[in-house]
Formats: structure tokens, C-alpha cells, sequence
């Protein structure tokens, strides 16, 4: 995995995880890797992939069994996506709405290369 500078590696981190469980790499109430496993997989410190996993906790999207291991939670498709959609409103959209504006981007045309995205990419 290759990491941005200009963003926490938990974070990153987080992002991972998390676009697994929409893909459906890891299923409702799967087993993760373990800290240890992660941290080799994606070469980075035990304890970067320890935050990650708090705070995956924190927003219900994994629980911890101890002694067991990280697990997906039942609802951890929904939390994902409620997580996910909160940063996109939040840090995505206004440089999203701003570039448009600035370039002078029309909705006819965006609503065009929606649709045209949509249907090469998910149908």
C-alpha cells in the first residue's frame, strides 16, 4: 500500500479497511487480520494499526472478542457507509464544488459524466 503525505497513515489505514468490507472482501462478522498481521502486510508500526482499529471500534464498525480477535459488526456495512459519507460531505464536496465553480463546470455536464460513469464502471 502506498501512502499519501498529506493524510494520517491511520487513516489510510481505515480507508482500507473499510473499502474491503464494501467490496465485500470481508463479510458481516468476519474475522480481521490481526494487528500484528496488518501491520507486516501493509509494512507499517503495530500500534498505527492498533489506532486504526480503535477508531474503527469507536464508530461500531468492527468489535473487539478478547482473546479472539477483531471482528466486522452486523452492522458494519451501514456504519461504513455512514462514516464514509459524512468525510465526503464534509472534506471532499466543498474542493469538489469549489473546482467546478472555478472551472465553470455545468450540472447538464456533470449529471452526463454521472450517468456515463455509472453505467461503465457498475452495470
Amino acid at each position: 500500500m502506498e501512502f499519501n503525505a498529506n493524510k494520517a497513515i491511520y487513516l489510510q489505514i481505515a480507508e482500507y479497511v473499510c473499502d474491503h468490507i464494501l467490496m465485500e472482501t470481508w463479510k458481516t462478522n468476519d474475522k480481521l487480520p490481526s494487528v500484528r498481521e496488518l501491520a507486516v502486510q501493509l509494512e507499517v508500526n503495530p500500534n498505527t494499526v492498533m489506532r486504526t482499529y480503535d477508531m474503527l471500534q469507536q464508530k461500531e464498525i468492527i468489535a473487539n472478542k478478547r482473546g479472539i480477535g477483531f471482528f466486522l459488526t452486523g452492522d458494519s456495512v451501514r456504519n461504513v457507509k455512514s462514516y464514509r459519507k459524512t468525510v465526503f460531505l464534509e472534506e471532499d464536496l466543498p474542493l469538489f464544488f469549489r473546482n467546478i465553480y472555478l472551472l465553470e463546470i455545468g450540472l447538464t455536464e456533470l449529471e452526463q459524466r454521472y450517468r456515463q460513469f455509472v453505467e461503465q464502471n457498475f452495470n
